[in-house]
C-alpha cells in the first residue's frame, strides 16, 4: 500500500481546493483533497490506533496548523474558507511547503501570516538544538508511543509468566477471563487441581448455578517451544462430554497444525498465543498497572457556537 502523506503534505491541497473561494464543511473537504492527492481506497480506510481515519486525522492538523497562522478562516463551526494569507502562501511557495517553512516567515514583515507555532526541539551531538520534523501528527506520535511501550511490557510480561511455576500461570490465565466478562456478575472460576485436572486446567462458572462453562487449557512454553497438533487434540479428548467448546492459551505460538485442526474440529476451540496473551492482559489491566495517564484536548466549538 501506497505510504500516506505526512501530515504537512496535506496543507497546500487543502489551500488548492479552498482557492475557489467556495467555503466547505470538514467532510466535503476530505472528499476534495482525497481526491486531489489520488489517495487509494486503501489509504482512505486506514485508521489511526484510536480507528479514525488516518487521512482525515493528518489533514485535521493541517487544517489547525493553517487556521492558527491565518492562512483558513472558519466562518461558522465546522466550516473552512481561504484566506488572502493563504492565496498568498500558495503563490509564496507554488511546490508545497512545511510547518518550518511557515515558521522561517516570522521575521519576514511582508508576511501576511501569524506565526504562533508550537515546535518540538531536540539536542545534537554537538549540544545545538533543531526543530524535530516528523511526518505525524502530535496525536499520532503519542499513538505510537503507547505502542511501543505495550509491546515492550507485552514482551515482558510473557518473560515473567515464563519464569514462573505452572500453576502460577493457570491462575493468571483464570484471572484474565474473569477480568474479561466471564464468569458472569459473580465472577467465579478457578484452577483445577494438579492431581485431578484430567487435560483441564481451570473453570469458568459462566452463571449462579454453573450451568455454563468455560474450560480452560494453559500451556506455559518458552519461546520457541511450539505448541503442536497433539496438545490440541488431547485437549479436545479431555472436553469429551465436557463441553462442546474451550480455551486454549500458551505463551508461546501454535503450530500451523494445530490451528487447522482447531479450525476443523466439531468442537469450537479458541486459541490464544503469547501475543495475543499479552495485548489481552494489558488491555484488560492482568498483571499490570497504569503508571501515567495523559488527557490528549482539543477545541470545545460548542462553547464557541
Amino acid at each position: 500500500m501506497t505510504s500516506m502523506p505526512a501530515w504537512e503534505e496535506f496543507m497546500r491541497p487543502v489551500l488548492e481546493v479552498l482557492s475557489d473561494q467556495v467555503v466547505r464543511d470538514r467532510r466535503e473537504l476530505g472528499l476534495e483533497v482525497s481526491k486531489y492527492l489520488n489517495l487509494t481506497q486503501d489509504q482512505i480506510q486506514e485508521t489511526t490506533a484510536s480507528g479514525q481515519p488516518l487521512f482525515m486525522n493528518r489533514m485535521g492538523w493541517g487544517l489547525s496548523f493553517m487556521s492558527n497562522v491565518g492562512a483558513l478562516a472558519r466562518p461558522s463551526r465546522g466550516l473552512y474558507t481561504i484566506t488572502d494569507a493563504g492565496k498568498w502562501l500558495l503563490a509564496k511557495f507554488p511546490n508545497g511547503f512545511t510547518e518550518r517553512d511557515v515558521k522561517g516567515l516570522g521575521e519576514d514583515p511582508e508576511a501576511p501570516i501569524s506565526v504562533y507555532v508550537a515546535t518540538t526541539t531536540r539536542k545534537t551531538d554537538s549540544g545545538a538544538k533543531e526543530i524535530e520534523q516528523s511526518a505525524l501528527t502530535p496525536t499520532e506520535q503519542v499513538q505510537n508511543g503507547i505502542s511501543r511501550i505495550n509491546e515492550e511490557i507485552g514482551a515482558e510480561l510473557l518473560l515473567r509468566l515464563q519464569g514462573k511455576e505452572p500453576a502460577f500461570f493457570e491462575q493468571a490465565v483464570v484471572d484474565l477471563l474473569l477480568a474479561m466478562g466471564y464468569g458472569g456478575a459473580k465472577g467465579r472460576g478457578g484452577v483445577t487441581p494438579i492431581s485431578h485436572d484430567a487435560g483441564i486446567d481451570g473453570v469458568i462458572d459462566q452463571d449462579v448455578l454453573g450451568l455454563n462453562r468455560v474450560y480452560i487449557q494453559a500451556k506455559r512454553y518458552a519461546e520457541g517451544n511450539t505448541v503442536g497438533r497433539p496438545d490440541v487434540q488431547a485437549f479436545v479428548g479431555a472436553l469429551s462430554g465436557l463441553a462442546d467448546s474451550g480455551v486454549f492459551i500458551t505463551t508461546s505460538k501454535f503450530s500451523d497444525g494445530a490451528v487447522q485442526y482447531a479450525k476443523g474440529v466439531p468442537t469450537r476451540i479458541i486459541l490464544i498465543d503469547g501475543k495475543q496473551l499479552a495485548e489481552l492482559m494489558i488491555r484488560f489491566s492482568v498483571g499490570i498497572q497504569v503508571s501515567e495517564t495523559y488527557n490528549i484536548v482539543e477545541i470545545d466549538e460548542d462553547f464557541f457556537a
